[in-house]
């Protein structure tokens, strides 16, 4: 049976209720230790019931379009602690790796894993490898790190990774050699859609292989662009840090006359971080996301709005993500980087020179201040918001490793933390719709017109 969704490049398509069933390692059959512990504090544990799910809808009227009874509504498994686990924690050994960029809250979520497998669990051997899948790999001669409580007990205050991350796949043969030789039964892996597909691969190779080792992904990315979570770690500490650089740019264009300042943030496919600072910091006059395309020249493009803008106000401030306005610039050739994404054309350089090449053309005054603080951003610690999320998904992650479950993430949807297929996560990019409520709260704070085309 198909579940309907929104046919747009901005939803999930169709979503089969197989897409949403997540793998297991087997029966588990070992009473979770948890019980135990919080026993012996005359507490109760509060376990997670296997049948329950958490709804894939959350209106009347998608529920409503699908006519089924309520048993047959698609939805994800709830996270948490399970009654009985896989794997005995006593004979139990973990890895974890982070991949691709920064972000942050990546050391929260390192600090949040060890503690929990520690602390909760009783596993006493925790792996920290090194530069991303590099750090399986004897020829690139990564450092490999005992995690323990000691040792991670205030990574958390600093930006960054302690494990180093990396870019690109590897063989998913020499990852699993790597994880056999060192008796690994728990595969932590931190980062974005690429790491995640890099996962699948190697649960296809454990599977082929007839062992049993649990593969567990947290989703990191700093663009907040992937499907079926409400949203990524480190996210909001993005946006609030990239709220400091629009009010500087406020100020840099209100100082001078026909004063414009231009802010480029990240976001290759996804305006979240350009929509949401430009939101909590109201300086911003124009926001250029990639999902919105835009013109340049014409009575009704982006240089002339600009030119109204400063005879009637003499002050501009532009936000621009990354990834917009890549069909205007010759993008020719450009290549792949390491993780196998389009290298793109630097949109705010390029923007700049157009914009004052185009005053100049024309003899008009102008003072642009140019901004581009995107690795500022992603080097800083988690604010408390994000230093909580990202707790609370390495604790789910742990129950979920521990009770013998694969091939999966934990996120949270609907407010509640769910368990999610890899193959469904990374199956579309999650992007800012250009009819939904979010761009139209851009457009009513910025007073920009809807398209400059």
């Amino acid at each position: 049976m198909n579940a309907r969704m929104p046919d747009s490049p901005f939803g999930p398509a169709t979503v089969d209720h197989p897409d949403l069933q997540i793998k297991t390692l087997g029966t588990a059959r070992i009473d979770s230790p948890m019980g135990e512990m919080l026993a012996q504090r005359q507490e109760s544990a509060h376990y997670v019931e296997e049948p329950d799910r958490v709804l894939l809808d959350d209106t009347i009227s998608a529920l409503v379009g699908r006519s089924r009874l309520a048993a047959e509504l698609p939805g994800f498994e709830p996270a948490g602690p399970r009654r009985k686990i896989y794997f005995d924690p006593s004979k139990t050994r973990a890895g974890i790796v982070t991949c691709g960029g920064l972000c942050p809250g990546l050391n929260d979520v390192i600090r949040g894993l060890t503690m929990e497998l520690f602390l909760r669990y009783g596993v006493q051997r925790v792996y920290g490898f090194c530069n991303g899948y590099q750090g399986f790999v004897a020829r690139f001669r990564r450092s490999v790190i005992d995690l323990t409580p000691q040792v991670v007990s205030d990574i958390n205050e600093h930006g960054g990774t302690i494990l180093g991350s990396s870019r690109g796949e590897q063989d998913p043969a020499g990852v699993v050699d790597c994880l056999e030789q060192m008796g690994v039964n728990l595969l932590f892996v931190i980062g974005g859609d690429g790491t995640m597909r890099g996962a699948i691969e190697i649960v296809r190779e454990i599977s082929a292989r007839g062992n049993r080792i649990a593969v567990v992904g947290i989703p990191k990315t700093i663009d907040n662009d992937i499907m079926f979570i409400d949203q990524s770690f480190g996210f909001q500490t993005a946006y609030s840090e990239a709220t400091k650089f629009i009010r500087a740019a406020h100020v840099e264009a209100t100082g001078a006359p026909n004063g414009v300042g231009l802010v480029k943030l990240m976001g290759r496919h996804s305006g979240f971080i350009a929509c949401y600072a430009s939101l909590a910091m109201s300086d911003a006059n124009l926001v250029l996301i990639p999902e919105v395309p835009f013109q340049l020249e014409g009575e009704s493009g982006l240089l002339a709005f600009l030119r109204r803008r400063l005879e009637t106000r003499g002050h501009a401030v532009i936000v621009v993500a990354e990834g917009a306005g890549q069909e205007l610039m010759d993008a020719a050739s450009v290549g792949t980087d390491a993780s196998g994404n389009k290298k793109l054309t630097d949109v705010g350089p390029w923007l700049r020179d157009r914009i004052t090449s185009h005053f100049k053309s024309i003899g008009v005054e102008l003072n642009l201040k140019y901004m581009d603080p995107s690795y500022s951003i992603r080097s800083v610690p988690a604010n408390p918001h994000d230093s909580v999320y990202c707790m609370r998904l390495a604790h789910n992650a742990v129950h979920a490793a521990m009770s013998g479950r694969t091939e999966m993430m934990v996120g949270r949807w609907h407010g509640r933390f769910v368990h999610i297929p890899m193959a469904l996560a990374v199956r579309h990019r999650n992007l800012v719709d250009p009819n939904g409520d979010l761009w139209l709260s851009v457009l009513e704070a910025t007073g920009q017109p809807r398209t400059f085309i």
